[in-house]
């Protein structure tokens, strides 16, 4: 849409790894606390060919990476998501970036380490087999291969994704939905081509088709809070199609698999790519995050995705992060973002002159929690970190969570 493509494809769903470093060096909380700080951030980690990020990074110098590396450490989230960031099977980017960047002071900042990790294949770059943008061909160079992927990109991984924690993950119950059909989700919105009036994918092509443009994940983490499900996916930006709104589409119906996934424990409908079949327990608490691509008032797509997801009965209620940047950044864009509807504080990037700021990138607790503070790192100039964001067109957003002090004694989860 306004930040790069994204991506979208499938591979098979190759378990991911967790990966284990010494003492956590994260800002973190007394232990005997229930709060810690959960964050998602795009930080535009990709290259055109497989394996070019892990080169250019190789060494530590890489100034985007630096930059990316001390808003991590100054803000130190105990779980965060990396968006954008792409996928290799021996996490080799993930070791370069994690040992020569984390595990370096960036700009006068602390060290951190993260203990445990989550990664796995996502369908951008995958290629498909079929004729997915309808141009009477199966791949093909460059942008063609892209089009033709189960997910947009030029190299299976691109645009992947990257869980980091300070708290044990349970990884023989993480699920992964990145093969599901699109076609299985309750009224799912299969694109239709204008000119013609006939189904953009056809017959052959539609039950084929895979939802997730990169993945969907239900990572369990072991908080101080219980086990946390953290809910993480990035789905396609609205945009790079036709009035057929293919793109547009399939972004509302990736935001609206989880509300499924919350609302209904026993979708038969609903596999995961370990094949065991239904949704989240109700009494189970979590955490939405990512780069959802879609913004409540502004831009494009179906708004009515992300406002029903932010108003489903078991998100939390809550007054969204906001930062002075984005604000400063809107008065200084003028025209474009005059006409926008939203609260330009709540903005988490900024994209381009056309299409200005919005608000994109979502940390959605659960209710059951509590919020003890939230915000998007994004500076006034002048302040520390302010020359860091371009390294990305995103911002970090993230939240303190904790329990009620009358849950904390009670959560059945706690301590497992």
């Amino acid at each position: 849409m306004r930040h790069r493509f994204r991506a979208a494809l499938a591979a098979l769903g190759l378990a991911g790894l967790l990966v284990g470093c010494v003492g956590p060096e994260t800002r973190g909380v007394d232990d005997e606390s229930t709060a810690f700080r959960v964050a998602a951030y795009n930080v535009s980690l990709y290259a055109d060919v497989a394996d070019g990020v892990r080169h250019r990074l190789a060494g530590g110098a890489n100034d985007e990476a630096r930059k990316v590396a001390a808003v991590i450490q100054r803000q130190r989230p105990d779980l965060l998501l990396l968006n954008e960031f792409d996928f290799d099977a021996e996490g080799a980017l993930a070791d370069v970036f994690q040992r020569e960047y984390l595990e370096v002071g960036q700009f006068g900042e602390a060290a951190i380490r993260y203990p445990y990790r989550y990664f796995a294949p996502v369908n951008t770059g995958e290629p498909s087999g079929m004729d997915l943008n309808g141009d009477g061909r199966i791949g093909g160079p460059g942008r063609l291969h892209g089009e033709d992927a189960f997910g947009y990109g030029l190299h299976p991984g691109q645009y992947g994704m990257l869980v980091l924690s300070r708290f044990p993950i349970d990884l023989e119950d993480v699920r992964t939905f990145q093969t599901l059909p699109w076609s299985t989700l309750p009224n799912a919105r299969r694109p239709k081509n204008p000119a013609t009036g006939r189904w953009w994918y056809d017959d052959a092509v539609w039950p084929k088709l895979r939802l997730s443009s990169k993945s969907h994940w239900d990572v369990p983490v072991r908080t101080p809070a219980g086990v946390v499900h953290f809910l993480v996916s990035h789905p396609t930006p609205p945009v790079f199609d036709g009035p057929e709104d293919r793109n547009g589409a399939r972004n509302a119906d990736e935001l609206a698999l989880w509300r499924h996934y919350i609302d209904n424990r026993d979708a038969g409908w609903l596999c995961d790519d370990q094949g065991r079949c239904g949704g989240l327990a109700g009494g189970a608490r979590f955490v939405i995050a990512g780069d959802l691509n879609n913004d409540p008032a502004d831009g494009d797509g179906h708004h009515e995705a992300i406002v029903e997801l932010l108003e489903h009965p078991r998100v939390l209620r809550h007054a969204f992060p906001r930062s002075e940047g984005a604000v400063a950044s809107a008065r200084e864009r003028g025209g474009v973002n005059l006409q926008h509807r939203g609260n330009p504080a709540q903005d988490t990037g900024e994209f381009g002159p056309r299409t200005g700021n919005l608000h994109l990138d979502y940390v959605l607790p659960s209710v059951g929690f509590r919020i003890v503070d939230s915000g998007v790192f994004w500076p006034l100039a002048g302040q520390p970190g302010a020359d860091w964001v371009d390294a990305s067109d995103h911002r970090m957003v993230w939240m303190d969570l904790t329990l009620p002090e009358r849950h904390a004694a009670e959560n059945p989860e706690r301590g497992r």
